[in-house]
């Protein structure tokens, strides 16, 4: 450890924001919990059916949004530690590449999930762009088209932490919507949406009906992390993203 960092130690005192570790802002031990591969987890979300019988919107996450992980995220969204922004997009940009499967397919949108104006003001921005950011970066490392686009915002409402399930799609319902400079072009679009943590997946649904409705092609969303279901529900295998030729 350098002379610079005990010093700095010493006078802003530093702990990894996932287990506490003194002197390390995110351990290796809590870095591994983000290190392997992406998994589908959308059986874990009620609010991802759909009425038509079309099943729910595939959904790939890195981990359980439980422990250590969820002490880390709860940190970064809402306790300042926005120095977990960088490793968690990076997390996200390493595994990202096992979703291209097809290098000549047409350009990808990568879509953050928008926040509330309250959420952006607190927060400094929507922390989710930098993981749309990552997501992006992933998928042209690995030979993909894609690139990140904020093409939705959150007109009111309030944050949906601590809100069940009914109540998170109530709280969304109509506050969603699509920047207007942006619907004429979304007509056969592919789009691939992104969002911190999966839980209902009523933020997820919001996204894909208003983007549905401007025409695009949602093919899945991803997320830094997922609840684990009442049941805990098993993580289904990992599955390539559908074509998006």
């Amino acid at each position: 450890m350098s002379f610079a960092r005990e010093l700095l130690g010493l006078l802003v005192p530093v702990e990894c924001a996932g287990c506490g570790l003194d002197d390390e802002a995110w351990c290796a031990a809590c870095a591994d919990r983000l290190a392997g591969p992406l998994w589908r987890c959308e059986d874990r979300a009620p609010r991802l059916d759909r009425l038509d019988g079309s099943g729910p919107l595939p959904v790939w996450t890195l981990t359980d949004c439980t422990g250590h992980v969820r002490r880390a995220v709860v940190a970064w969204k809402d306790r300042g530690r926005i120095d977990l922004t960088r490793p968690f997009a990076a997390a996200l940009a390493r595994a990202a590449g096992g979703l291209c499967t097809d290098a000549g397919a047409g350009a990808v949108l990568v879509v953050p999930c928008p926040s509330t104006a309250a959420a952006r003001r607190r927060r400094g921005g929507n922390l989710v762009d930098a993981l749309a950011a990552g997501v992006a970066q992933g998928l042209v490392r690995a030979g993909g088209l894609a690139g990140p686009a904020p093409l939705l915002v959150r007109a009111r409402g309030q944050d949906q932490v601590g809100l069940g399930s009914r109540a998170r799609a109530r709280n969304l319902a109509g506050q969603v919507r699509v920047r207007s400079r942006h619907v004429a072009g979304l007509t056969g679009r592919h789009v691939l949406l992104v969002d911190d943590v999966l839980t209902t997946g009523a933020t997820v649904a919001s996204c894909r009906t208003e983007l549905e409705r401007a025409g695009a092609v949602v093919l899945g969303a991803v997320t830094l992390a997922s609840t684990p279901g009442p049941q805990g529900a098993p993580r289904l295998p990992p599955r390539p993203a559908p074509s998006t030729g």
